[in-house]
């Protein structure tokens, strides 16, 4: 499921959005965009609509999970 991580600059008002394919790689990316200390603003998807970072992790545990089932 596809999901679009809208961000900010801690020091700046415009925002920026990154689309990520999966929860797993959207985690990695907030991970990477917290280091460079961007702000999250929020996480939408298609299905879930605006969606927490908690949510993400229990949505890309469950993707972990099918992935192990599948291989």
């Amino acid at each position: 499921m596809p999901y679009t991580i809208v961000f900010s600059a801690s020091n700046v008002d415009d925002i920026s959005g990154i689309y990520a394919k999966t929860a797993l790689e959207a985690l990695m990316t907030i991970g990477a965009l917290q280091g460079r200390g961007e702000e999250l603003r929020y996480i939408t998807s298609p299905q879930e609509g605006e969606i927490g970072i908690e949510m993400l992790r229990i949505l890309a545990r469950e993707e972990e999970e099918e992935l192990q089932a599948s291989a």
